[in-house]
Parts: structure tokens; C-alpha cells; sequence
């Protein structure tokens, strides 16, 4: 799923009719500023980074007049909050709350209801889950008919159910409406309102959401300006929108890299490469485990063409700081294995020439598999690097091979210490 920040999800949700506190974003504290003025009263600058508890993490603060708001946004401009740099600010006004509310549709993927359900409490700010498992009787559910959608009677009886009446049973309800039609209109896999609130003069606003948009789905949506359509808690990182790319226009197989250490500090990461879904975590937590520590999560299964492989194996080694290269194939794989090897040679060729002792680990098994093992053997024999290559007799011994990775890596990094003195 691919998240969109706060501010995004509100300009949807305005979009739909669901009202929104009145601001503006801002990349500067000038800017922010400037919303402040527009807005004429005390104002909320918050944080835009992809977390939740935000509040608590010193993320949201109140400004009482443009001047301490850009002293405010200053502060939070650059800052890390929760491991997260802080880029953008929303600046918006402050809300004199009355009352707080949560409604939000999720895709219940049951295999009883595989359909949009539209949740709504009466307790709104804090976490669902904790509400429906120490409040239950303060939560309405319904699943959606996808030919009906969410008419306004449903939305009245969601709320009614839970006590709701009068001017703000209307409000309410048209706000429950209107979170459906972005959910539907934008291909959303999730979408929240929380808080939904009522102010002080019965005024009903969605003071804070959040949207993530069904990855496959993120080309029919130019507009929203999505980078790299993928969950994440962070920004993507340069190697991530160039490893995008790769998959962005050719569908054949998969080519997956999320880059989990922009940057290499410390000693003993390595690049990780690996084949088949559930394998890939397996032998990702059997590497952990040795005490290694993984720079990236990369996946290339479905049989993917050997370009594909070449191309993620280059963003894979593109990596400053890794000090080893680790392909974990934990797994037969029914697709024909010397892709990968033709791809694995010709990036290894082009990029560890250079690098004496380079620790390279991998596992393949498969179609073709001693075919590939043969071709990686031939192919890589005359680089400088400590090559180790292992069939299908070791996908249950992969303690074993994460071992001989830990050992090549320490082996390589007392090797370079040597050449260093």
C-alpha cells in the first residue's frame, strides 16, 4: 500500500465535502508564517511523517499567532521525530473540541466478507484496536455492498446505533458518506478519520486521517504525486525510487528492494537478495540471528527475466558500506534458475572487480539449478572475491550458510584492517 501524508489525505477528504480545519503546508517556517496570517487565530503546526502518535512525540504543537508559529515550525522543520525527518509541516487552525469520534473502511479480506467495512466509534484520538478490545458496545460496524456503496441511511444507522441523534447524526453521517467516496474513487485500501470531532459550536471536522492507496492502483492516480506505491514509514530513499523503476513497467517476475539503512554507520551489514516470499523473511531472520545485520530487503521471484535480476543486484551492491553480498534462495523455485545466475555474473562483474575479497554467499535452488550454479561458477572465477555457492541440499540448513556468511564478512573486514596499517 502506498500511505499519503496528512495533509494529502485532507485535500481528498475536501475534495468529497468532509470538512477540514482551515491551513495550509508549508516547507519553510516563512511559509508557515504566511498560512498562520491567512488563518487569522491560534493555529496547530504539525508534523507530516508517516507515524502515529505524533502528539505524544512532540510532532503536533500550538502557536498563538503567526510569529511563534514560525518559530514553532522552525523547530520541527529538519527535526527527527520518532526516527522520522521532519520535511513539511501542516499548519492549520486550532479546534476547540467538544467531542471525538473515529470512523474509517478497511478491506476485510476474510474470506467471509472480502469487502469494504465501515467502522465508527464514539471514541475517537486513540488506537481502534484498544477501543474494540476494552469497549466493544462503542464501535458500529457494516460491510459494504460494493453495487450499493454507503447510502446516507447507512450512515445514519451506524451512528444512531451508537447513540448519535439530531444536527449531529446528519453531520456525522455525511461525514461517513464521504470517507466512502474517497475510499472508492481513489482506489484506497484504507481510510480513517481520526479524530472525527465536534467543536464547540457543533461544528464537525476531521482533525486528523490517514489514507494508504492500493499499490496496483497508484497508475490511476497521477495526481497524487506517489514516488515509489509502497508502505512504508519513512521517505523513499534514492535507491528505492531507482529500484522502482525497475518494476514500475516490466511485470515479468518480481524485482522488490526497500533500502532499511540509508546509511551505513556502523560495521557488519550486508546487501541482502532473496527468492520466494515466505523463504525471503526465513532466511532474513536466520542471517539476523548470526548477527548480521541486513542493509536492504530485496526479492526477486516469479521468474523474472535476467535484466530484472542484473538491475536489482546493481541497486543491491550500489549500497555504501556493505561488506557483504548475500543471495538466500531458501526455497525450490519453480522458475528457471539461470536467469538469475546470467543476471547475478554480469552485475558482479561490472561492480566487484575492484573489491578483493568481496564476501558473496549464495544459495540457489530450482529449475536449472545446477545449470545456474555452473554458470555462476564459470562466470565468476577469475573475481577477486570470496565466492560460495550452495544447491537445494542446504535450503534446510540455513543456519549453516548464514554462518559461512558471518565468517567470510569477518574474514573480509580483518583482511581490509590488515591493508589499512
Amino acid at each position: 500500500m502506498a500511505r499519503l501524508y496528512e495533509y494529502q489525505g485532507k485535500q481528498l477528504l475536501r475534495s468529497v465535502g468532509v470538512p477540514v480545519p482551515q491551513g495550509g503546508v508549508a516547507s519553510t517556517p516563512e511559509q508557515a508564517r504566511a498560512v498562520a496570517v491567512g488563518i487569522g487565530k491560534p493555529v496547530a503546526v504539525k508534523a507530516q511523517i508517516w507515524a502515529t502518535g505524533r502528539f505524544k512525540a512532540g510532532g503536533i504543537r500550538f502557536a498563538a499567532n503567526p510569529e511563534q508559529a514560525e518559530r514553532v515550525a522552525g523547530r520541527l522543520l529538519g527535526s527527527e521525530i520518532k526516527g522520522l525527518q521532519v520535511q513539511k509541516v501542516l499548519v492549520e487552525e486550532k479546534l476547540e473540541i467538544d467531542g471525538e469520534y473515529y470512523a474509517g473502511i478497511i478491506v476485510g479480506d476474510s474470506h467471509k466478507v472480502r469487502a469494504p467495512v465501515v467502522v465508527f466509534s464514539t471514541e475517537g484520538g486513540v488506537d481502534i484496536e484498544e477501543v474494540a478490545h476494552e469497549s466493544p458496545e462503542k464501535i458500529a460496524r457494516m460491510t459494504v455492498d460494493i453495487r450499493r456503496g454507503v447510502r446516507t441511511y447507512h450512515a445514519y444507522n451506524l451512528a444512531q446505533a451508537l447513540g448519535l441523534s439530531g444536527k449531529l447524526l446528519v453531520v456525522v453521517g455525511r461525514a461517513i458518506c464521504g470517507l466512502y467516496e474517497l475510499f472508492r474513487c481513489y482506489d484506497a485500501r484504507a481510510a480513517e478519520i481520526n479524530p472525527l470531532v465536534l467543536t464547540q459550536d457543533g461544528e464537525v471536522y476531521a482533525a486528523d486521517c490517514r489514507v494508504s492507496i492500493d499499490d496496483a492502483a497508484v497508475a490511476r492516480h497521477p495526481e497524487l504525486g506517489i514516488e515509489v506505491p509502497r508502505e512504508s514509514d519513512r521517505p523513499p530513499t534514492e535507491l528505492d525510487r531507482l529500484a522502482w523503476k525497475i518494476e514500475e513497467d516490466d511485470y515479468r517476475g518480481i524485482s522488490f528492494f526497500a533500502q532499511l539503512v540509508p546509511e551505513i554507520k556502523e560495521e557488519g551489514y550486508i546487501g541482502y537478495h532473496a527468492i520466494g516470499g515466505g523463504g525471503a523473511l526465513l532466511a532474513a531472520d536466520t542471517l539476523a540471528r548470526q548477527g548480521l545485520k541486513l542493509a536492504n530487503f530485496a526479492e526477486t521471484s516469479g521468474n523474472p527475466t535476467a535484466s530484472k535480476v542484473y538491475r536489482c543486484a546493481k541497486v543491491i551492491l550500489a549500497q555504501p558500506g556493505i561488506e557483504g553480498y548475500c543471495l538466500m534462495g531458501a526455497v525450490i523455485a519453480s522458475q528457471n534458475q539461470w536467469h538469475h545466475a546470467h543476471g547475478l555474473v554480469k552485475a558482479f562483474r561490472e561492480d566487484l572487480a575492484t573489491k578483493p575479497g568481496f564476501p558473496v554467499v549464495i544459495l540457489l535452488a530450482g529449475n536449472k539449478e545446477e545449470e545456474s550454479l555452473e554458470i555462476l561458477r564459470e562466470g565468476l572465477s577469475d573475481l577477486p572475491i570470496r565466492l560460495e555457492l550452495y544447491g537445494r541440499d542446504y535450503i534446510h540448513r540455513l543456519d549453516f550458510v548464514a554462518q559461512r556468511m558471518k565468517a567470510l564478512v569477518e574474514g573480509y573486514r580483518e583482511s581490509r584492517s590488515v591493508g589499512d596499517v
